[in-house]
């Protein structure tokens, strides 16, 4: 830069005196501009190294000055001020580059003091949590001989077990043991719960069982950790045989103790232990904490045993604690599980009041029990309150509320809900919009379903796997199964693979349609594209071959899941035991049946109700009968489908008072009876002549607002035809016609032919040509009936009428 300047200048000399004489500029050559830098880099590198080498003399001038300072204090016995001196010089900034370093400068300037410094060095990095130069140091103690003290031995371990160092703290003391140093109740403690930590019980024990055999007692501490992995593990029994072993080795438990044991009895839910437990705190006068009543909570709430948890809310108020925001998530959770939603949503205005707050989980479960509810209103402001409360609008609340209108099939304030969410600046997600698209196609509507993927894509949300999956069920339900296939197609384009959902989707709508061979193409392709199928996809490809008739494809895709590993589940057995008892191989049905036994399963409802079908079907009612009774005593309560199957079955048998029975005992079950049911004893009272006793059912039918169906009035026909009142019959079928429920062939049958064993052709003719009016064609046997008898009145031109009519 000054040789620029210097050049600068001359030339404006030059320019601005011509006539002066000038002396001339000498300019230094190339190698003399070298020479010259060459010189000050030399002369700055000296700079430099004498200023690195006069540091490092600084430096080490310092050190051997704390060290002296040092072993002045050690000398003069000041070893609390030698501590916080040592904790000084162990700082990250230190003149000493490690722990170690220091260890070993002070070792050689003072091997006398070398054994009290290098314990103290120890235990103060073990204090501050430095686990690596406590352990580095720990080796170089070793290697010099140097043997640390019990109590900073202790120091370390804690430190260890703190940061979680859990394999190293049980290393260390298999160690010190292998070393012969002496051990106390403090290493052995720290040693069973590392552990303890890393769920390694049978160890703890192991390690327990050594230090009682090496003659150092357990504490407290020790049989509380040892408790709590129990607990942890479920182990109740062992847990609490090892709270015998406590009391009676004279070792006090303490509060932890027996809110261990608390929390380990409501977890498995043995609340009477807990609480057992809790009344011998009360005799040992151990003072409860805000813990010890959230455990209990904590349990009860998950049992939705709600009336004993507002018991313990009150003891807890008793004693002075404050429900905290654990308490209160505890229990408006358990609330709503036990379906109290309204006081689920009260309870978190009392906790708003009283400054408590609600994190976001809670409420999560507040917004979803109010709109799997159905009640939107309500969560909307429930929403308005939370956020008015300082809570942070999120998209999973958003979320929640979009699903809720779609559950209810407001669509409109489900789009509503997303805008919002954009103007709060939230990005709708996935879940949000795969809500609407399910309900769309729950509604047929495909075109809006597939407008609304359109809009996540344009709004930059990616559809997923879960919205095409949705869709092909959606296409697949309409029977729509090309598009179902383009589906497929484009995800393999976008590299979205599809899953055991995507192909089941599709394999079992086809199944419904009783497309079982395009299933099985479908199934087969699956399996080229290596996507695994599941019991549930094997479930529908035997449920569809049974209800064709086809058992032995059945079987074969049965033997093929169990060739492949996947275990079949109970809903498979039930699956083939049906089919089987609609085939009427009732026999095999039931050796199947064993076979769930055998695979370590139970029956169900549907397996004994499937098994009474098919025996009551076949005629062996007592079978049924039988099956009936161990479905009760094995504690399975029948349904009102058990009790029509039997019903059915005892009615073809003429079993009138086996009958009202088994009609009985359905009422003493509380189980109110349905349409079908109905239908069956009606139909069973007329078969048998009692028709007073089928019209009081169609009586009591109607008080229950169970609507009757054209099956209904057939049967009241029927029986009223069999006690010789036909001119009653047009009553019951105006009432009919006026339900909406409009004669078919079944009826007109019925009716024509009823009016001809009673000998009135007039009237069976009548019914003959509204018949024919509404486009529906009679018996030929019945025809025949109408003929004869038109024929014997004389009334050869109506019989004729029929006759070429048919």
């Amino acid at each position: 830069m000054k040789m620029a300047n210097r050049v600068g200048l001359s030339k404006f000399s030059v320019g601005s005196t011509l006539n002066r004489p000038q002396k001339s500029l000498s300019l230094p050559s190339c190698n003399s501009l070298c020479s010259i830098a060459e010189k000050q880099e030399s002369t700055s590198t000296n700079s430099s190294t004498t200023d690195i080498q006069t540091q490092a003399q600084e430096q080490e001038q310092a050190r051997h000055e704390h060290v002296r300072k040092l072993q002045n204090l050690l000398q003069q016995g000041r070893t609390g001020t030698a501590r916080s001196f040592i904790r000084y010089l162990i700082r990250p900034k230190s003149p000493f580059s490690s722990a170690s370093h220091l260890y070993t400068l002070f070792s050689l300037s003072s091997p006398p003091m070398k054994r009290i410094f290098s314990d103290m060095l120890f235990s103060v990095c073990s204090e501050s949590k430095m686990v690596s130069e406590s352990a580095e140091l720990y080796m170089l103690m070793k290697k010099d001989g140097v043997q640390p003290s019990i109590a900073s031995v202790n120091l370390f371990l804690e430190s260890l077990v703190s940061t979680k160092r859990y394999e190293e703290t049980l290393q260390l003391f298999s160690e010190i043991v292998g070393s012969g140093l002496p051990q106390d109740q403090f290493m052995h403690g720290k040693a069973i719960q590392a552990a303890v930590k890393l769920g390694d019980l049978k160890r703890a024990i192991e390690l327990m069982t050594c230090m009682k055999r090496g003659g150092i007692h357990p504490g407290v501490f020790v049989y509380n950790v040892v408790i709590g992995g129990l607990c942890k593990e479920k182990k109740m029994k062992d847990a609490e045989k090892l709270f015998d072993e406590m009391v009676e080795r004279s070792v006090t438990p303490n509060l932890i103790t027996y809110n261990t044991l608390i929390d380990g009895y409501c977890k498995v839910g043995l609340f009477e232990e807990a609480f057992s437990i809790r009344e011998r705190m009360k005799v040992e006068n151990v003072e409860p904490n805000i813990i010890t009543f959230n455990s209990l909570l904590c349990g009860l709430c998950q049992a939705q045993r709600m009336e004993e948890a507002h018991r313990v809310l009150k003891e807890m108020e008793a004693y002075g604690f404050a429900p905290d925001r654990f308490t209160y998530t505890t229990l408006i959770d358990g609330l709503f599980k036990s379906g109290n939603v309204d006081a689920s949503v009260a309870l978190s205005e009392e906790a708003r009041r009283k400054g408590v707050h609600i994190n976001d989980y809670t409420c999560s479960i507040l917004l979803n029990a109010l709109c799997k509810k159905g009640d939107m209103e309500k969560a909307e402001e429930a929403l308005r309150k939370f956020l008015e409360n300082g809570v942070a609008p999120e998209t999973v609340f958003f979320s929640t509320i979009v699903n809720g209108y779609c559950q209810v099939g407001d669509i409109n304030k489900a789009y509503m809900t997303i805008e919002k969410m954009e103007a709060l600046g939230l990005r709708p997600n996935n879940v949000a919009y795969n809500s609407l698209v399910k309900k769309l196609c729950e509604m047929r509507n495909m075109e809006e379903a597939e407008d609304c993927v359109k809009k996540m894509v344009e709004k930059g949300v990616p559809p997923n796997v879960q919205t095409y999956n949705t869709l092909i069920n959606g296409y697949g339900q309409s029977c729509l199964f090309d598009r179902c296939f383009q589906i497929l197609e484009e995800m393999e384009k976008k590299e979205i693979k599809p899953n055991a959902v995507s192909y089941g989707s599709l394999i079992n709508c086809l199944c419904k349609d009783g497309k079982i061979l395009e299933a099985e193409v479908v199934f087969g392709d699956m399996l080229h594209r290596g996507v695994a199928p599941n019991t549930q996809i094997y479930n529908m490809l035997i449920d569809g071959s049974c209800v064709a008739g086809n058992l032995k494809d059945a079987f074969r895709f049965f033997d093929e899941m169990v060739a492949k590993q996947i275990v079949p589940t109970l809903v498979t057995y039930n699956i083939l035991i049906n089919g089987l008892c609609k085939k009427g191989q009732v026999m095999e049905a039931e050796n199947w049946a064993s076979e769930i036994t055998r695979k370590g399963l139970s029956f169900d409802v549907i397996t004994y109700n499937t098994l009474i079908t098919g025996y009551s079907s076949a005629g062996n009612i007592q079978k049924a009968l039988g099956l009936y009774e161990t479905m009760k005593q094995s504690g399975i309560k029948p349904t009102v489908n058990t009790y029509h199957r039997l019903i059915t079955g005892c009615g073809k048998e003429g079993l009138i008072q086996l009958v009202e029975k088994i009609h009985q005992e359905m009422l003493e079950m509380n189980l109110v009876p349905d349409r079908v049911m109905y239908n069956a004893l009606i139909h069973c009272y007329v078969e048998h002549g009692d028709v007073q006793k089928a019209c009081s059912l169609h009586s009591a039918m109607e008080s229950q607002a169970v609507q009757p169906d054209r099956m209904t009035y057939n049967c009241l026909i029927l029986g009223l035809f069999k006690e010789g009142k036909g001119h009653e019959v047009e009553d019951l079928v105006n009432d009919m016609k006026t339900r909406g429920l409009f004669p078919k062939t079944e009826t007109y049958d019925i009716l024509i032919e009823g009016h001809c064993k009673l000998k009135d052709f007039s009237g069976a003719y009548a019914w003959y040509k509204e018949m024919l009016k509404s486009g529906f064609i009679p018996n030929v046997s019945i025809c025949k009936s109408l003929i004869t008898g038109l024929r014997e009145e004389g009334r050869s031109n109506d019989a004729d009428l029929i006759c070429s009519e048919n």
